[in-house]
């Protein structure tokens, strides 16, 4: 966008119509996308747009647009990490012979111990 603004700023200079620095940062600054208006904002606010050097103004949009580029970068990179994996649930009557087998076990292995201290007192 600068390449060609200024392709056109030397054009009509070639024509003898001259812009002073001021109106060509407003002129920048205006023909930015609705996506940049938060940082155009920014820089009337923060900035005195009638001393504001062009290249400084350039130093600025494009430290911005790097910026929001890695940012939009960062965040495909979070997409991609966090694949969603959804597993098919299903409910069989095995979960529940699970816990009933456990307590059945538990249940065999204290009759054992008993059992084998009965056979321990009986001398056995």
């Amino acid at each position: 966008m600068f390449s060609r603004f200024t392709n056109i700023i030397n054009s009509l200079q070639a024509l003898d119509k001259t812009y002073s620095n001021s109106e060509m940062v407003k002129k920048i600054l205006r023909c930015l996308p609705r996506s940049w208006m938060p940082k155009v904002t920014a820089i009337k606010e923060a900035k005195n747009l009638n001393v504001l050097a062009l290249e400084d103004l350039l130093r600025s949009l494009m430290t911005h647009e790097l910026s929001m580029q890695n940012k939009d970068d960062d965040e495909e990179k979070e997409k991609k990490k966090k694949k969603i994996v959804a597993l098919k649930s299903s409910q069989t009557e095995d979960s529940d012979d699970d816990d009933d087998d456990d307590e059945e076990l538990a249940f065999i292995t204290r009759r054992f111990k008993k059992f084998l201290a009965s056979k321990k007192k009986f001398g056995g």
